[in-house]
C-alpha cells in the first residue's frame, strides 16, 4: 500500500527485500490528499522540519484531482516495479482502503503487506497510521517502511 509514485530508491529497497526469491506485487494506491485531512498532514510536514511543504499543503490535490494524480503515480510505480524485473499489478484506492486491502490479501493470498509512506507522526502516536491499522485487519505480518525520498 502506498499514497504516492514509488522512487527508485523505494522500488529498489522493496524488490531486494526478500533476496533472490521471485516476488510479485499488488500494489493498492491510497492518494495523498484523501486519506488525510490538511491539518495533520501540515503538522506532519513541520515535524520533519519542511516548512515549505506544511505551507503549500492547500494546494495537495483533492477530489477528482487527486484520482487523476494517483492514476499517474500508480502507473509509474508498477512500471518501475515491473522494469526492476518483479510483476506488479495494482489499482487506485477510492473508499474502505484497509478492506480493500485485507480483499486483495485473501484473494492472492499474500504473505505479507508492505506499507510505504511518508512519516505521519499524528497518526502514527496514535496508532492511526496505515500499518497500525492493517496489522489488526489483514491477517498477514504488516511490514511498515518510509519512503527514501520525495518523489
Amino acid at each position: 500500500m502506498i499514497e504516492k509514485a514509488l522512487t527508485s530508491a523505494d522500488v529498489e529497497f522493496v524488490t531486494t527485500l526478500h533476496g533472490d526469491e521471485e516476488v510479485s506485487f499488488h500494489v493498492l494506491l491510497q492518494p495523498r490528499g484523501e486519506q488525510a485531512d490538511r491539518l495533520l498532514r501540515a503538522i506532519d510536514d513541520i515535524a520533519l522540519g519542511e516548512l515549505d511543504e506544511a505551507v503549500r499543503e492547500g494546494s495537495t490535490p483533492e477530489g477528482e484531482e487527486a484520482l487523476s494524480t494517483g492514476e499517474r503515480a500508480l502507473e509509474v510505480s508498477l512500471t518501475a516495479l515491473r522494469s526492476a524485473g518483479a510483476a506488479a499489478e495494482g489499482r487506485l484506492l477510492e473508499d474502505h482502503p484497509l478492506d480493500a486491502l485485507r480483499a486483495v490479501v485473501d484473494e492472492v493470498g499474500a504473505d505479507e503487506v508492505i506499507v510505504l509512506t511518508d512519516p505521519h507522526y499524528v497518526e502514527e502516536f496514535f496508532h492511526r497510521d496505515w500499518a497500525s491499522r492493517a496489522r489488526h485487519k489483514v491477517g498477514v505480518p504488516v511490514l511498515k517502511l518510509f519512503s527514501h525520498s520525495k518523489a
